[in-house]
């Protein structure tokens, strides 16, 4: 059976997927169904896929019939050919490997204070009655969290620059309109300081030097190694005996700067406004929360259920990007029954996936209960990926959105500031929340 095509020019489809990437979904999974074919224009063919057990399938296939590194190769330019977003076969599995340990169990519980701390401490800064972008306070939030846990960085010259240099390189691709220079190849280019690209190009080249200069006075001071990330991953071997190089480090540490710290600051941007737009589901997480002593364990605000509902349900209806990784078919591989041909993309579409009515009856209404309900299989719910290709820092992502949450809920009173619609937006290949939700703090 021949699959569904969208019927538009390559280069409308392109802008589409540029300007209102979810609309678009929209509107070809119920023209279409949920296997279609995409084509935008400078990409190769791809087929988006929301069906649950064709998903499925993917995530079951030997990671050998598939390239994933390779149908990512549009954050190259930012995040360097050694980030693990675009590895594949045995040098993904070796580098997942070698990452893997500071994401998980006890290490991740370990920053839990950190995550707590921080909150506290930035959201003593907001005034009352003074408005302030939540996008931004989050976005300080997660990014001061990157510093301490990843870099063990809480102050000095290199923490401050590392600061502004990564805020004004995400925001140089912050709106559909710059982002085009990541769809567009033939945009990046570097025509000096004053052209779009090259003032991108200086800032990386900068981040990348004070990583390096972070690399060499760690190795040179071994006995000053510590709990975070860096210390982590400076130490670790693969089977062979052999360390990462410097620029496997500096792309490595590149990738958890801009993946680990824009992705969670979007999700609780969107989860401020759900909970300040809809008073039921604040008074919920406020009678929650007032059984949860924070000063016994800060650890426990991750457990709280209805909190991890309005977390779930937050990362369903708007995911931080249209699809996870693309994988491009290595051989001919049969997923229900359609086979395809070596070379063929299939994307698997997040959003799509969490908008199925039969999954989740009225998708566009915001309701954390649906989690408490019932429980969903990874091919229902797939906010941070799935298979081999899961998102290595989900577990303390997780973790961050509700400590962050329950440490604001419990020190602030907020409202919106307005009642303007807010809807999701380009920023860079992720899509967040348009107006950045404006915030007022009524007390503490």
């Amino acid at each position: 059976m021949q699959l569904p095509s969208v019927n538009l020019s390559r280069l409308q489809q392109l802008f589409q997927w540029i300007a209102r990437p979810y609309d678009f979904l929209d509107e070809c999974a119920e023209k279409y169904g949920d296997i279609f074919i995409a084509q935008l224009f400078g990409f190769p063919p791809m087929v988006i896929i929301s069906n649950p057990q064709a998903i499925k399938e993917i995530f079951a296939v030997d990671a050998k019939q598939f390239d994933a590194g390779r149908g990512q190769q549009i954050l190259k330019p930012l995040l360097g050919e050694n980030s693990l977003i675009l590895l594949d076969g045995d040098r993904h599995k070796r580098d997942r490997k070698l990452l893997m340990p500071p994401f998980h169990g006890a290490k991740v519980k370990a920053y839990g204070d950190t995550i707590c701390q921080i909150t506290r401490e930035v959201s003593n800064t907001w005034q009352p009655q003074q408005p302030f972008l939540a996008s931004e306070a989050m976005a300080e939030i997660t990014l001061e969290v990157i510093l301490q846990t990843v870099f063990g960085l809480r102050e000095g010259d290199r923490y401050q620059q590392l600061k502004s240099l990564l805020i004004a390189l995400l925001d140089a691709t912050g709106t559909p309109l710059s982002a085009s220079m990541l769809f567009f190849p033939w945009l990046q280019k570097d025509w000096g300081s004053w052209s779009p690209w090259g003032k991108i190009m200086r800032q990386r080249r900068q981040i990348y030097n004070l990583l390096q200069q972070e690399i060499e006075e760690r190795r040179g001071q071994p006995e000053t190694a510590g709990d975070d990330i860096l210390s982590l991953m400076l130490s670790a071997r693969d089977e062979d005996g052999q360390a990462m190089t410097d620029i496997e480090l500096k792309d490595e540490l590149m990738t958890l700067l801009v993946a680990g710290h824009e992705t969670t600051a979007s999700v609780l941007t969107w989860a401020l406004y759900w909970i300040h737009k809809l008073p039921e589901v604040k008074d919920k997480l406020l009678t929650e929360l007032a059984g949860f002593e924070e000063g016994t364990d800060c650890m426990a605000a991750a457990h709280l259920p209805y909190l991890t509902a309005v977390a779930s349900e937050t990362l369903r209806i708007y995911p931080i990007a249209p699809i996870t990784s693309p994988r491009i078919a290595t051989q001919k591989v049969t997923i229900i029954d359609h086979a395809f041909p070596p070379e063929t993309v299939l994307a698997p579409s997040m959003y799509a996936l969490h908008h199925r009515e039969d999954l989740y009856p009225e998708p566009k209404q915001f309701k954390p209960e649906r989690f408490l309900e019932r429980q969903f299989s990874p091919s229902e719910f797939m906010p941070f990926g799935g298979g081999n290709r899961r998102c290595l820092g989900y577990a303390l992502a997780k973790l961050e959105i509700n400590l962050v949450l329950a440490t604001i809920l419990k020190h602030c009173s907020l409202r919106l500031a307005d009642e303007q619609p807010v809807t999701p937006r380009r920023r860079g290949v992720l899509v967040a929340a348009s107006s950045g939700i404006p915030l007022v703090l009524k007390s503490r």
